[in-house]
């Protein structure tokens, strides 16, 4: 077309009725007859000026969701198997590894600003990779659950040292209670609420009142005789590899959360550093008053024991507001994964939808022994990244989600992973599955890797 015609072909022209009534209608209601899909944030690298997180807001972070009264029960479970010394040993070498772990996925997550469920789908494929998608908002509602069941207990343990509150009624009413604040918190911004309140306040505040209850605890170890309790045995019903896949297990825990945060990152370096920081302080430090806590008061449930000691109330109820973040943490990642499945629907509608759900399962369900969750978690979630880490990590941006629907090679070794995971567990304890099996998947993981 010569430029006289295309110019011609450019000048207006006069509208009939039903074409100014076809344009007015085209601008009121805009893709009327074309909609378009809804972007899938959760599948779509974070751009630049989306990322906000320095290796200060990663440990804060990191340090306040490591903190809890869940990692304090399960460090108090160490003492009886394996002895003082090599309860401390367990609990400090599998914080280290763990949060290790945890901190290297969060650099994956920072460097391709994809998130947890974006990783999954890189590495397995956009079909099969919901599956682990669906396990993961699974997993988060039993733990979001198992916080709101803990939250709720914890606050009618503080009630009731006034000798009321103690109807049924009160417990719904604390379920709620903590249900309704999940839902208030889901309503804003995940950023702001981690920069502006926990780096400045929440986290301070919790970190006090550790250091208040570490001080009574070791005081009163210390005044019952600290060399028989340092020197006391264990009876050998866990070996030590075992213990460590427990110790491990929390943190393995977070793994299929950490890249929903990390991606807002400004670097994977600081992702890296802090991530790693701040949980192995938190996950070695809760663990290990949950082990002196049950040193020095055996015979007493753990939330009482803290109750008990001089300014225990105050300390335990900042330890439950800081609690509130871990539930928050597991919900708002529950909503990441739960929109990469179903885009339509909105991060905070996820959330509000995932928040309601969680607070019912607690108004109903009791609480459980946590060890065998958290080892059939790890089973699940240690050769799923075991693999993601083999064929992702060092590729930084050039990774994107997988065009292919099934990459079965990866497939086929998460599989493998999860059965020699249960084979280990049932017939070599003694090895331990958690480290085993993450090397065995890593290893066959990148020897299949494409260039």
């Amino acid at each position: 077309m010569s430029r006289q015609r295309r110019v011609f072909a450019a000048a207006p022209r006069t509208l009939t009725c039903h074409e100014l009534k076809d344009k007015l209608m085209a601008d009121v209601i805009p893709n009327l007859s074309t909609p378009t899909a809804s972007v899938n944030t959760a599948l779509t690298p974070l751009s630049v000026a989306e990322r906000h997180f320095g290796w200060r807001d990663h440990t804060a972070l990191w340090l306040s969701l490591g903190v809890g009264l869940l990692v304090m029960q399960i460090g108090s479970i160490l003492l009886k198997p394996l002895g003082t010394q090599a309860a401390l040993i367990v609990i400090v070498f599998g914080s280290i590894l763990g949060a290790g772990l945890l901190a290297w996925t969060a650099k994956l997550g920072c460097d391709t600003g994809l998130s947890s469920a974006g990783l999954m789908h890189a590495t397995y494929g956009s079909s099969f990779a919901r599956l682990p998608v669906i396990l993961n908002i699974i997993q988060l509602i039993g733990w979001t659950t198992f916080e709101l069941i803990v939250m709720r207990d914890g606050t009618m343990a503080i009630a009731r040292q006034s000798g009321s509150f103690t109807s049924a009624l009160w417990l719904v009413a604390a379920t709620l209670l903590w249900g309704a604040v999940l839902l208030a918190l889901l309503s804003g911004s995940m950023v702001k609420l981690v920069r502006k309140f926990i780096g400045r306040f929440g986290l301070p505040l919790v970190l006090l009142s550790l250091v208040w209850l570490t001080w009574q605890f070791l005081s009163r170890a210390q005044a019952q005789g600290w060399d028989a309790l340092w020197n006391r045995p264990g009876d050998g019903s866990m070996s030590t590899f075992s213990a460590l896949d427990l110790v491990i297990a929390m943190p393995v825990s977070w793994l299929p959360l950490v890249a929903d945060f990390s991606r807002h990152g400004k670097n994977g370096g600081s992702a890296l550093r802090g991530t790693w920081l701040g949980y192995a302080i938190a996950n070695t430090w809760c663990y290990s008053l949950g082990l002196l806590v049950v040193l020095t008061a055996p015979d007493t449930d753990l939330i009482a024991a803290l109750l008990l000691a001089q300014g225990g109330l105050i300390a335990l109820g900042l330890i439950l507001i800081d609690e509130v973040d871990n539930a928050y943490g597991d919900l708002y990642a529950g909503s990441v994964s739960g929109h990469s499945l179903k885009p339509g629907w909105s991060v905070r509608r996820w959330g509000v939808g995932l928040a309601v759900v969680c607070t019912a399962l607690a108004l109903v369900l009791p609480m459980h022994t946590l060890e065998p969750f958290l080892l059939m978690l790890s089973s699940v979630f240690v050769p799923l990244y075991g693999v993601i880490l083999a064929r992702l990590a060092g590729r930084g941006a050039q990774v994107s989600t997988s065009d292919a629907r099934v990459n079965w090679t990866a497939v086929v070794i998460w599989l493998g992973g999860i059965a020699s995971y249960h084979l280990l567990a049932n017939y070599g304890p003694q090895w331990g599955a958690a480290i085993p099996t993450l090397l065995l998947t890593f290893v066959a993981a990148r020897v299949t890797r494409k260039a």
